[in-house]
Order: C-alpha cells, then sequence, then structure tokens
C-alpha cells in the first residue's frame, strides 16, 4: 500500500483549484507536505480498523476519489471548499451506517452497475497516468495522439515506457509489493538518466522535458512536515455558496456512492479470502468496520488529503496470514513511519510514478468479467459507466449514465417494477444533474 504515500500527492499537490492557488495556500505545490497528511490520515485510520473493527483491513486515500476531487471539484470552489464535501460526505456516510440505511442502498444498486463503476474508474486512473506522463497528449488533428507528433520521441518518455513494462512483468509475476517496486526503480532510472542526458523539465520550449519533478539526488532524505496544519484547510459549507446548492449536492452524492461500492465490494472480498465472511455475505463486526470506514471519509476530508477508504491491497497482508487488527495496527504504525520519509516524494517525475496509475486501472479493470454482456440490460448502462468516465475525464458523468440508461432501459422493457424505489430517486437526481446547464440558461443565471 506504500505507493498511495507517493501517488495520492501527486494527484492532489498539483491541482489549483478554481482560484488558482494550491492546497493550504501553498506559493508551490506541496508535495511532501500532503504526502506527509496521506501517511498521518492513513495510519491513523488504519489503527482505528485495528483495534475497533479487529480485521486485518487497512485504510488509506482512494485512488480515484482523488482523481475526483482535483480535477472535478477543486476546478470549480477552493480546496477548503472541495474538502469540505469531502467531510460531509464522510458524516453522511456515518449516519448511513447508523441508521442501517447504508445495507438498504447498497442492495438497491444491482451488483454489475457495482462492478461497472469500479471498471470505469480503474479506465480513467489508466488514462490521467498515460497523460501525466506525456505518453498520451492533446493533438491539432486529433483529440489525442501518442507522444509528440505521433512519436516517442524523448528521454522521459522511454523511461516511463520501461517502468510500464517492468512494473506489468512484476505484477504478472505476482511480486510483493511490485507497485511500489516499479515506483521507486523508475524513479532511480529517472535520476540517472537525467544525469546523463540533461533532458531538464518540461514547458512549452521544452516539451521533452520531465513532467512535475526534475529527477535528482534528493537533498534530504529525511524531513518532517506537520500534518496537522491542513486539518484547518476545509470548509463544510462554503462549496453551497459557491456553486449551485444542487451541484454541490451532487457532487456529495458522487463522492458518497463511489467511496460507497468501492468499499463495500473491498471489505466483502478481503474478508472472504480471510474466511470471515459468514453464511449470507455478512462479516462479524460489521458496523463497526463500516463505522471506521466512513470516518475516514470525513477524516480525509478534514485532513485534506481526500477521501480514505479501506484498501483491496489489504489481500497481501491476508495472504500472509493476518487474521486479526493486530495486522492494522502494525500496517498503521508503519504509516506513521512513513511521515518522515516525506522529502522523497518531491524527486518522483510523473514518468516513475505513471506507470503505477496504469496498472492499478488495469487490476481495477479485471472486475469487467463480472458483467453479464449477453444481457443488455444491464450490459448497455455497464458499458455507458465505463467509457463515459475517462472519455468525459468524470467519474460523475459515467455514474450518472449508466444509472439513468438502466432506468429508461427497464421501464421500455417493461420492467419498472423491477426497478429499486432508491434507484429511482439517484436516477432523477442525476437527470437533474446534467440539466443544470440548460436550467440555469433558462432561468438566466
Amino acid at each position: 500500500m506504500a505507493y498511495i504515500v507517493v501517488l495520492n500527492p501527486l494527484i492532489l499537490a498539483n491541482g489549483k483549484d478554481v482560484t488558482g492557488e494550491y492546497i493550504a495556500d501553498s506559493a508551490t505545490a506541496p508535495v511532501a507536505l500532503v504526502a506527509a497528511g496521506t501517511a498521518f490520515v492513513a495510519g491513523v485510520l488504519t489503527i482505528l480498523m485495528g483495534v475497533i473493527g479487529r480485521v486485518p483491513f487497512a485504510m488509506a486515500a482512494g485512488l480515484g476519489l482523488n482523481a475526483f476531487v482535483t480535477f472535478q471539484i477543486a476546478t470549480i470552489m477552493t480546496w477548503e471548499e472541495a474538502m469540505g464535501l469531502v467531510f460531509l460526505e464522510g458524516i453522511i456516510i456515518a449516519v448511513l451506517v447508523l441508521t442501517g440505511l447504508r445495507t438498504a442502498i447498497f442492495h438497491a444498486i444491482p451488483a454489475q452497475l457495482k462492478t461497472a463503476i469500479s471498471v470505469g474508474i480503474g479506465l480513467f486512473i489508466a488514462l490521467i497516468g498515460f497523460v501525466d506522463s506525456g505518453f498520451v497528449r492533446k493533438a491539432a488533428g486529433t483529440p489525442l495522439e501518442l507522444g509528440i507528433g505521433g512519436a516517442l520521441t524523448s528521454w522521459p518518455m522511454l523511461v516511463f515506457i520501461i517502468g510500464l513494462l517492468a512494473t506489468a512483468a512484476m505484477v504478472a509475476r505476482k511480486l510483493k509489493g511490485a507497485i511500489l517496486i516499479g515506483i521507486v526503480g523508475t524513479t532511480v532510472l529517472a535520476i540517472v538518466v537525467e544525469a546523463i542526458v540533461k533532458a531538464g523539465s518540461f514547458s512549452a520550449d521544452n516539451p521533452d522535458g520531465w513532467q512535475l519533478n526534475l529527477p535528482a539526488m534528493p537533498d534530504q532524505i529525511f524531513g518532517f512536515h506537520n500534518p496537522l496544519v491542513l486539518f484547518a484547510e476545509f470548509d463544510p459549507f462554503g462549496g453551497f455558496v459557491r456553486v449551485d446548492v444542487l451541484l454541490a449536492a451532487l457532487l456529495v452524492f458522487t463522492l458518497l456512492i463511489t467511496d460507497f461500492f468501492d468499499t463495500m465490494g473491498t471489505i466483502v472480498g478481503v474478508g472472504r479470502q480471510a474466511n470471515l465472511v459468514q453464511e449470507g455475505g455478512t462479516l462479524p463486526r460489521t458496523r463497526e468496520i463500516l463505522l471506521v470506514d466512513s470516518l475516514g471519509a470525513a477524516a480525509g476530508g478534514a485532513g485534506s488529503v481526500s477521501s480514505n477508504t479501506t484498501y483491496i491491497e489489504s489481500a497481501a497482508g491476508v495472504g500472509e496470514g493476518a487474521r486479526t487488527g493486530l495486522a492494522s495496527v502494525v500496517t498503521g504504525l508503519l504509516f506513521l513511519v512513513a511521515i518522515f520519509f516525506a522529502p522523497l516524494v518531491t524527486i518522483v517525475p510523473y514518468e516513475a510514478a505513471a506507470p503505477a496509475l496504469v496498472l492499478v486501472g488495469f487490476l481495477m479493470m479485471t472486475a469487467i468479467r463480472d458483467v453479464d454482456w449477453d444481457d443488455f440490460d444491464i450490459a448497455i448502462p455497464a458499458f455507458l459507466t465505463i467509457v463515459i468516465m475517462p472519455f468525459t475525464y468524470s467519474i460523475s458523468n459515467g455514474i450518472g449514465a449508466g444509472f439513468i440508461s438502466y432506468v429508461l432501459i427497464k421501464v421500455v422493457r417493461g420492467k419498472a417494477r423491477s426497478v429499486h424505489p432508491l434507484l429511482w430517486g439517484v436516477a432523477l437526481l442525476f437527470v437533474l444533474y446534467f440539466a443544470i446547464g440548460p436550467i440555469r440558461a433558462m432561468l438566466g443565471l
């Protein structure tokens, strides 16, 4: 799981909000600070999961959710307001857990549509990796092209390709820690290549340069960036003032629905591997597990590191024999130690981190086999969910298209009664979401 300490700040800390500011109003991208915050929040929550949930489930910032916050929420409001919405999402999930509604909502959404959401996020993450590395770029004649002018012409691109192939080979061989080893190994290769060829940093005048960070030997390996300063950087209600109340509510809903289903699938999958799942598909202490997980979303928003969720990589510990919360306590303590290594994150270029994004996207996409492509009632909504996410650079657009098309197809097929009432409500919310533009124009807003 350690790779998240690198990937989360690379996604969050380099994004600017609607005012052009970085997280914590930093003059430059606060990569090391967000890395420290990522490790701190993950460490505390993972320890809580071990002590309260008593299961070997580790928690950290969710990939996909952090991309949604960076590319869709922070672009229309400030970072404080965006993280405030994440905080609210966590509070709402906690209420749903305490009232028992979380289970009811979970059962309302068809299992294969939940799978499609995960697959679509995986494809979206992979596209982010390809774009961030410069392997895929905007073009003059086509929306996207390979490299520059359709050719792979730079040393950084070669480093990305080598890193991607090497990481893929390690994942295929099921090597433990393959993704983390890939990031570290590719970063070392990038440092060596830069020392020899002097490619320099990417700019309009130097499109062949390194994206994000210039790889070089670090000035310091250890350092302390106080993650607690990030807890003063969230505003729960400011987003509702900055944008339409309906839009803000739908953004919270999208965060909730993505976080919601990712977690449920993870705890059942890892719990089954650990032989913790009881007859009927439930886990012991399910309420406690889900409550800690919901607190992860609130803590991630309050700490400006995005929603934290239960990680599928917990299966690595289970595979080594972990069956109790002691494994999570140890994992959480190691996350806290990682705070002091945050300066190392600032030497990682996108070309070294992007292979991990692509491979994580692949791992998330493997669930596509669970969709019945012969049943058009579910296959078409699943397809729209999967492709619209990366094609529109929007997780919410994909989820909305899937829900609306599912309900519509059931209606025209004379199966309206098979649609859960909660799903009707969700689909209606997304209809309003997509109609916000015309509605605002009609009202002169």
